[in-house]
């Protein structure tokens, strides 16, 4: 053991300035009421007191810090979605991402490594290039290798004819990354905190308060809040708590499970993803290979995890990385992912005057923290759709405007 470590354990003092100041009373009024203590609602929170100058906030959530899909994510960063709209998002958000970890005084152990989608099938390659063609217009680095390319980058991968499903090349995303998800969640709390908002973990909102078509407070386990402005980001219960408020969103709710394998020495220093068929792998700081697929086929509020999903998972990842027959799986679990008709998130304004949403992430959450804090705190001071957000408003479905990503997120990462 560390000498300083024995040393600050036996102390009776520690005048470092600690990283959380809980607030020991719910007020009976706040400005801003964030339900959700996720990476979003963190960060809607720091974002709100750090650019608005707005420190009466409250962040509630029934569980603890980050209890939810931030920490049940697999932690991938990418700007290389199909779509203009989901690209323009995305690419604010890696640009943010990058300095993330200085802004918040926090190593967030942001990686950029690479990040390559196979194609399998020459409709994959044509889609490949559809998306590299966007990528390269707005000002994301994409380009469209072939097998061989990926070999050079990627000498494990197994490039083979002799599978099932050979791959033909691949979507290669240069500054696609990894990041610690339990450190984002930390360090926006931290400075969020440091700047005057409460955090309040185990406190469950019961019903949200409307008047006049207006929201006005939330009714939680530990008593009544009143409240200038609500904001829900609450992933999996999006369409239980939106409920609450009077209106209903598109939205099923379907379990997303994951895997990791026992930690290894550095072997894959890529991200690899699939949309055919449906599989991505990265491998951690620790050594662990970070597996995962597709989304279940059925809805479900559920955090269980299948054999059946671990064993469809195996078969593709040992065509693809032989090398894998060797190790064990160290541990499983699974994500609740809120999925749109059209794959693409909703936020800002609702149907309820002063009630803002952040919900139906289905894979993108993880990778989208800091351009939905920054943009949603943006919303909620206006009191307006900002632009980058405005191809996103619940609104759409509607007018049937709808984002059309399933091309580049039929992967649940």
């Amino acid at each position: 053991m560390p000498f300083a470590l024995l040393k600050y354990g036996l102390a009776k003092e520690h005048p470092e300035d600690p990283h959380f100041r809980w607030a020991p009373e719910l007020k009976s009024t706040y400005d801003v009421v964030v339900i959700g203590a996720g990476g979003h609602g963190l960060a809607i929170a720091y974002y709100l007191a750090a650019r608005h100058g707005i420190t009466n906030v409250c962040v509630l959530d029934k569980g603890w810090l980050a209890g939810g899909n931030t920490a049940r994510n697999t932690t991938i960063i990418r700007a290389n979605y199909l779509t203009p709209e989901g690209v323009k998002f995305y690419k604010e958000s890696v640009d943010l991402w990058r300095g993330l970890s200085n802004q918040l005084d926090i190593n967030m152990m942001y990686s950029e490594r690479g990040h390559f989608t196979l194609a399998h099938t020459d409709a994959a390659m044509r889609t490949a290039r559809w998306r590299a063609e966007v990528n390269k217009h707005l000002g994301v680095k994409s380009e469209v290798i072939d097998a061989d390319e990926v070999k050079r980058l990627c000498p494990t991968i197994n490039i083979s004819d002799d599978v099932r499903y050979p791959v033909l090349g691949a979507l290669y995303h240069p500054p696609g990354a990894i990041a610690r998800h339990d450190a984002v969640a930390w360090g926006y709390a931290k400075e969020a905190i440091k700047r005057g908002v409460e955090v309040h973990t185990q406190t469950g909102v019961n019903k949200i308060l409307i008047e006049n078509g207006r929201a006005v407070g939330v009714e939680t386990n530990r008593g009544t809040i009143r409240a200038g402005k609500i904001v829900q980001a609450v992933a999996g219960s999006s369409s239980e708590v939106a409920r609450m408020a009077g209106f209903l969103l598109p939205i099923r709710t379907i379990p997303l499970q994951a895997c990791v394998s026992e930690p290894v020495k550095p072997i894959l220093d890529q991200i690899i993803v699939s949309g055919s068929l449906h599989v991505y792998i990265s491998q951690s700081a620790r050594g662990e290979m970070v597996m995962g697929g597709a989304t279940d086929p059925y809805g479900l509020y559920s955090t269980r995890s299948t054999l059946d999903f671990k064993e469809s998972l195996m078969a593709h990842m040992l065509e693809l990385f032989p090398f894998m027959g060797e190790l064990k799986v160290l541990r499983q679990w699974a994500g609740m992912a809120d999925m749109t008709p059209d794959f693409s998130p909703v936020m800002g304004l609702t149907p309820v005057q002063n009630y803002y949403i952040d919900a139906g992430w289905g894979t993108w959450g993880f990778k989208a923290t800091p351009v939905c804090g920054a943009r949603m705190a943006e919303c909620i001071v206006d009191d307006r759709q900002p632009e980058l957000l405005k191809p996103f408003a619940l609104d759409r479905f509607r007018t049937f405007d709808l984002v059309g990503e399933k091309g580049a997120a039929s992967v649940g990462h």
